[in-house]
């Protein structure tokens, strides 16, 4: 199923919250020597969002963007004031709904790829009803 958004809220309307964050790192290979040590506190929402009032986060339904990492039921965190280049992972407004793609400039001009070789490029042209409507910059998911 095509990557579609299912949700959107306002950076605004979430709750923070700061949790310790530890100074050792978690190994993902070869184990390491832990220890108690708190470096700083994290907030998640200090964390991903630069520009209060243009990021939103929405909710991915589908899996046209799993090549990317980006997975049915994520949360996607999107700014509306960057300005995404060649390769920026996106949420485009496209014939009235809400997809998440790869933007990609080519000699044809612009499209928008999924990471998902079932899916076929998106070429937008002049006449299509289509928006970018803010670049993802960052990602939420529960692993259970």
């Amino acid at each position: 199923m095509e990557a579609k958004i299912t949700s959107v809220q306002s950076s605004e309307e979430s709750t923070e919250s700061s949790q310790p964050l530890y100074e050792s790192r978690t190994a993902a290979g070869f184990g390491v020597p832990g220890d108690d040590t708190v470096d700083d506190s994290l907030n998640l929402h200090n964390y991903l969002v630069h520009n209060e009032t243009a990021t939103f986060f929405v909710r991915v339904t589908g899996d046209s963007m799993e090549g990317a990492k980006i997975f049915d039921g994520d949360v996607l965190v999107v700014d509306r004031s960057r300005n995404p280049g060649d390769m920026s992972i996106v949420v485009a407004a496209v014939n009235g709904e809400l997809l998440v793609k790869r933007l990609r400039k080519t000699t044809k001009g612009v499209e928008l790829h999924s990471e998902n070789k079932d899916y076929a490029p998106i070429p937008l042209t002049d006449s299509d009803d289509c928006f970018i409507w803010g670049q993802v910059v960052g990602v939420a998911r529960k692993l259970s």
